[in-house]
């Protein structure tokens, strides 16, 4: 039964996990592609508690649904690793460092309104995250990337929403269809675990401690599926049925929670996609803050460990602190914040303990491999996008669109480049790439090099 049965004998202790979860969130900088980069490399290539098909297969999942596809994919892998308990501990860790930071900078933000004490220190990460963003597109792809059709769909997607400003939801359709249209041409299109004779990989599903087999818990079970589906809206709805009870619709608090529910049902393609909704009704409906608030907002949440959707956490503290009622505004501010990170992070663990038992029995349902084959390589042109839009805002301070004829293309203004981001970002890949330095002493040399920078410069 889905979430009572133990799973498949895998050795891995609890508290091992707990730690290595722990990691991975405090280490989760860069948005999507750094945090999905960092997950790859400590869960498959350093710990090898999972594969690469079941990596990607889930990644997969996640990328289909609305919500932070990293914070859900911790949780999917938690699942697997350690039933409920395990979901919950991956993906609530996944969210607490962030919480946590950009609480702390929302406080120095309307007490001092003053961020540079912890610049360099972001700084220095962000150039190391930088280098590992690349790094992983370079392994995921040449492992995802298996023959000609799946490079060209990687392409596509590529281009589709860095060229054409695609919708998200439509180019995961698209591949998905080209996917299941080219496996009887291609049959490598279909993971190698569904090929009986194939060798397996040194990542492969096979080689994990989790092993290739279907976890014990991880059967669908009506049961299970409805008592947790109920358990999950009660916890998620429950607050703010009982906020608009108590204190009505028009209050503060009660906007909050309807608002960000609302909108973490519809943040399908990831934070940006949804960011231009929030910033609009933050700014021009609600006049909870400033548009240059909003924008101070998102490089918190660029500069912090964690779901760059937590920008939302920094516009529900503003939100209740300019508007606290009968509260002083620092406790009103921070029950905001905590409101609005529940209601945005609560329906991912619903999502991912109602669909994660069926779609991972359906892994060796080979139509579907064969349609998330296609995904999987759409979602290597799709980190590579992240990964070239980080780079662009991280080593350039201005961004002009221009137009070629039918694309709209954001270019960086080369008069605006960093020299010292651009300079510490190439040692960074230089340490990666060339001499093959460990990820935990990339990140510290680069830290401890943006702080003395920004101190001399």
């Amino acid at each position: 039964m889905a979430g009572t049965t133990e799973g498949s004998g895998h050795g891995i202790a609890f508290g091992e996990a707990a730690r290595v979860w722990a990691k991975v969130a405090l280490l989760s900088f860069g948005g999507p592609a750094g945090q999905i980069a960092v997950m790859h490399r400590i869960l498959v290539e350093e710990k090898r508690w999972i594969g690469e098909e079941r990596f990607l297969h889930a990644l997969n999942f996640c990328m289909l649904l609305p919500g932070p596809e990293a914070q859900q994919l911790a949780t999917y892998i938690g699942w697997l690793l350690h039933r409920t308990k395990g979901g919950l501990l991956a993906g609530g860790l996944f969210v607490l460092p962030g919480l946590l930071s950009i609480l702390a900078l929302s406080w120095v933000y309307v007490l001092f309104g003053n961020l540079a004490a912890v610049a360099g220190l972001f700084f220095g990460l962000k150039a190391a995250v930088l280098a590992i963003v690349f790094q992983s597109v370079v392994r995921i792809g040449s492992r995802a990337l298996r023959d000609a059709p799946q490079r060209l769909i990687a392409a596509a997607a590529f281009a589709g929403i860095f060229l054409l400003d695609a919708p998200f939801p439509l180019i995961v359709l698209l591949a998905a269809a080209a996917g299941f249209l080219g496996a009887a041409r291609a049959s490598r299109t279909v993971p190698s675990d569904l090929a009986p004779h194939a060798a397996p990989s040194i990542w492969s599903d096979a080689r994990s401690a989790i092993g290739a087999d279907l976890p014990a818990h991880a059967h669908p079970s009506r049961r299970w599926t409805v008592s947790i589906s109920a358990v999950l809206l009660l916890a998620w709805l429950g607050p703010v049925l009982m906020i608009l009870l108590l204190l009505g619709p028009d209050n503060v608090f009660g906007t909050i929670g309807l608002f960000f529910s609302r909108m973490a049902v519809i943040s399908f393609g990831g934070a940006y996609a949804v960011l231009a909704y929030v910033a609009q009704a933050a700014v021009d409906t609600y006049h909870w803050l400033e548009p240059t608030e909003m924008l101070d907002g998102l490089g918190l949440a660029e500069t912090t460990p964690g779901p760059l959707i937590m920008v939302t956490q920094f516009v529900g503290f503003l939100a209740a602190y300019r508007n606290p009622g009968a509260l002083p505004p620092l406790l009103a501010g921070t029950l905001g914040a905590v409101l609005t990170t529940w209601v945005t992070f609560a329906p991912c663990f619903l999502w991912i303990f109602l669909g994660a038992p069926y779609v991972e029995r359906l892994r060796r349902n080979r139509a579907l491999a064969a349609a998330l084959a296609g995904v999987t390589a759409a979602v290597v042109g799709v980190i590579l996008n992240l990964a070239l839009w980080f780079t662009i805002h991280f080593l350039f301070a201005q961004v002009q669109s221009r137009r070629f004829g039918p694309l709209v293309i954001d270019m960086p203004v080369p008069s605006t480049v960093d020299p010292l981001a651009l300079i510490l970002s190439a040692a960074a890949l230089v340490a990666v790439f060339r001499f093959r330095v460990g990820m935990l002493a990339v990140l510290g040399a680069c830290a401890a090099a943006g702080m003395i920078l920004r101190l001399l410069f």
